[in-house]
């Protein structure tokens, strides 16, 4: 079994879904955890529930300054950072370009991709300075396929996804280990934001057709590893039957 035993990991987004899950899998396997989202009441509540090893920081991604300091809060209660999971994404307001809501489209990509920038900008100096370390992307099939109403969360993700290809090509020499998960579609809270619009065939899907977002915590976990590494820079999609096999998840 995986261990993270001595490691410390940052976790966006981490209030509900893939980001809860992962911490509380990363902790359970032995890893110190810092848990960041604006639920300031949710992330206080997982971190409390996991124990010692698990710090909350109230964090808005599309803030660099907050990122920082969440940053500089692992480094100063745990020692250090080895492990930044980039997963704080949204996916409202859905709308078509015609009528989309400018400010709010702009959020999106402050939130979707600056913030997967503000991550990296806090953290490779850190990890690049102690030798390594392994910085993972939550990407995603809207990364590479237009969809009705998702302009915002398409442009975003697929800016993220290239993000991550930039960041492997100038951290790899030093040490760094950074690339992409595509989980498919998780039975999260996004997904019945999802269903409530009725828009493009996404919508349509049933709750029992989604993973449960402890699959793509199960891939990130062994994404930290170096049986991984043949994966550098590149995207891992969680719909791959091959990597499903391998992490033993169901198809």
């Amino acid at each position: 079994m995986s261990t993270l035993s001595g490691k410390t990991a940052l976790i966006t987004g981490a209030s509900r879904g893939i980001g809860e899950a992962t911490a509380r899998l990363f902790a359970a396997r032995g890893a110190n955890v810092v848990l960041t989202a604006r639920s300031t009441d949710a992330i206080t509540t997982i971190a409390n529930d996991i124990g010692a090893q698990a710090r909350a920081m109230p964090c808005d991604v599309a803030d660099y300054a907050q990122v920082a300091a969440a940053v500089q809060m692992a480094v100063d209660t745990f020692g250090g950072l080895d492990i930044l999971v980039g997963n704080a994404g949204v996916i409202e307001p859905v709308a078509h370009i015609a009528t989309a809501d400018p400010a709010g489209w702009g959020q999106a990509i402050d939130i979707n991709l600056k913030g997967v920038f503000h991550g990296m900008r806090a953290a490779m100096p850190v990890m690049q300075s102690a030798g390594g370390g392994t910085i993972i992307t939550i990407s995603s099939g809207a990364a590479h396929n237009p969809l009705e109403g998702w302009s915002h969360y398409c442009a975003s993700k697929a800016g993220a996804a290239m993000l991550t290809r930039a960041a492997h090509l100038e951290g790899a020499e030093n040490g760094l280990r950074i690339m992409g998960l595509s989980p498919g579609t998780v039975a999260t809270q996004m997904q019945r934001e999802i269903k409530a619009t009725g828009i493009n065939p996404v919508s349509q899907m049933e709750w029992t057709d989604h993973i449960p977002p402890e699959w793509p915590a199960q891939c990130l976990l062994w994404m930290c590893t170096p049986d991984a590494d043949d994966w550098l820079g590149q995207e891992i999609s969680l719909r791959d039957p091959a990597i499903r096999a391998k992490l033993g998840l169901g198809q």
